[in-house]
């Protein structure tokens, strides 16, 4: 079949699409033509879509929902109704019948399905669902055969269980189908995922709902050609998609050690996502000699009971241990903090960002409010005994949590300022020219252009604060 990927993602700086370029590497592998329609590098996405479909008539199309929202307290943008336009603006350039996928949509699939108005989706993977749908598209008593489609039935939705692909059976080192290159020159890194799933218990997380609990590593090997594929067309700088690099532990190991053996170490610099444990100087020592640069230590809180609250299996001293370790070993280290869950008062704030501090990580990025993600034990929570008095709606409101909303246990805006006052090392959304929303963030974007690469976080880091009302604040 003729099958075109479409790209709705518009934020910028850009985000390198890696799921479709993953996806149209398991398509092509079963003999599909695959076309690429990638909105984010367009001007004007109507011209886009123009020129388009001028050209092509594809037998089926599949559109990403990679977010649906900017996951962002201060801002609470909600991005759905902008794919729907997207999505109404193709309905008329071509009759071909629409897929929805991404990790956005597989939160919320049939919510997504309705509020696009698409009759097919696929929830998780898919690599092998994509393809296996095509080959029966239009023959309705086949669909039950294919994992995670959501489809409607009799007005109803029906969504058959997912099946979580073994990622040491395929191989995705292609990355042939997206123009890599631009959104490296465009959005300052590239991006590979080495690993899916997430069996941690964060209470708000919705990574297993999106990627399964499971998790399942790509072969070392995959990776590491896959690096160097990207490396051939003048990328250095990479983001690992990965929710938490270092769980499995023995993954992180085999990866780093893969990339320090074929001498890469020396040509790359690449960023992660990481738990705090478990973190010791072996393996960082490793992952500095295959040319990690610098890590985002998912912290939340500095305070024993609301790490406890939220789910978290480490402890305050282990967030010493892990700064002090990357410290020595010469990788910068970014901590996220995650202020506003059940309990939370200006005491455990205080504990919070005194900690963090003293810690002396090279930024902390303070977030205040706790998305609501339906399906996680958190929702769960709220629904039965949270007060909704404490819910914050953007300009959608939505009970079922589809459109952004957030729990937020009192305003701690003045006690955070208070604390952090003066100090360079924080982003906090509430101080002018300091928020780290990288959603239409022009600082960012004006680094990026005038030659900074790198994670977003590590890039602000080395870029001097702008005048104000030079950035934009959401």
């Amino acid at each position: 079949m003729k099958v075109t990927l479409v790209n709705t993602n518009l934020m910028k700086p850009p985000v390198v699409p890696v799921g479709l370029d993953y996806l149209a590497t398991a398509l092509k592998q079963k003999g599909h033509d695959v076309g690429l329609l990638d909105l984010c590098m367009a001007d004007d996405w109507k011209k886009a879509c123009d020129g388009y479909f001028e050209k092509n008539q594809p037998d089926a199309i599949g559109v990403t929902v990679r977010n649906t929202d900017d996951c962002y307290f201060a801002s609470r943008d909600f991005i759905m109704p902008g794919i729907k336009r997207i999505v109404n603006y193709i309905k008329t350039k071509s009759p071909a019948p629409m897929i929805a996928g991404g990790v956005g949509f597989s939160l919320m699939p049939e919510k997504a399905l309705d509020h696009l108005d698409i009759k097919l989706g696929i929830a998780g993977e898919g690599e092998e669902s994509l393809p296996a749908l095509l080959d029966v598209l239009g023959k309705t008593d086949e669909y039950r055969k294919i994992p995670g489609l959501v489809r409607k039935v009799s007005g109803n939705f029906v969504r058959n269980p997912p099946r979580y692909i073994d990622l040491s059976t395929i191989k995705l080192s292609a990355r042939d189908t997206v123009d890599n290159l631009w959104y490296f020159n465009e959005g300052g890194m590239g991006a590979v995922e080495t690993k899916r799933g997430c069996d941690q218990n964060c209470i708000y997380c919705a990574d297993p709902l999106a990627k399964g609990r499971i998790c399942r590593a790509r072969p070392p090997e995959d990776i590491a050609d896959e690096f160097e594929n990207l490396l051939k067309l003048g990328i250095t700088h990479f983001h690992l998609c990965d929710s938490e690099f270092n769980l499995p532990y023995e993954h992180a190991v085999a990866v780093s050690r893969e990339l320090a053996d074929r001498g890469l170490g020396d040509r790359i610099r690449w960023y992660i996502y990481a738990s705090p444990v478990p973190f010791d100087v072996n393996l960082a020592r490793l992952m500095k000699s295959a040319g990690c640069a610098g890590i985002n230590f998912g912290v939340d809180s500095a305070n024993y009971s609301m790490l406890k609250t939220l789910g978290r299996n480490f402890m305050p001293s282990d967030l010493l241990y892990a700064a002090k370790t990357c410290r020595k070993q010469g990788i910068a280290v970014m901590f996220d903090l995650l202020i506003g869950g059940p309990g939370e008062t200006r005491k455990t704030v205080s504990d919070t960002i005194k900690f963090a501090s003293d810690c002396d990580p090279d930024r902390i990025g303070v977030a205040m409010g706790i998305r609501v993600y339906p399906g996680t034990p958190f929702a769960d929570w709220v629904k039965s005994e949270g007060d909704r008095k404490k819910l914050h709606w953007g300009k959608t409101k939505d009970s079922g949590f589809f459109a952004p909303v957030f729990y937020l246990e009192s305003d701690f805006t003045s006690c955070i300022q208070n604390l952090i006052a003066g100090d360079e090392r924080f982003f906090f959304p509430h101080a002018r020219n300091k928020s780290y929303n990288y959603n239409n963030n022009k600082a960012l974007v004006d680094a990026i252009k005038g030659g900074e690469r790198g994670a977003f976080w590590d890039i602000m880091r080395r870029t001097p604060v702008p005048k104000r009302g030079s950035e934009i604040e959401l």
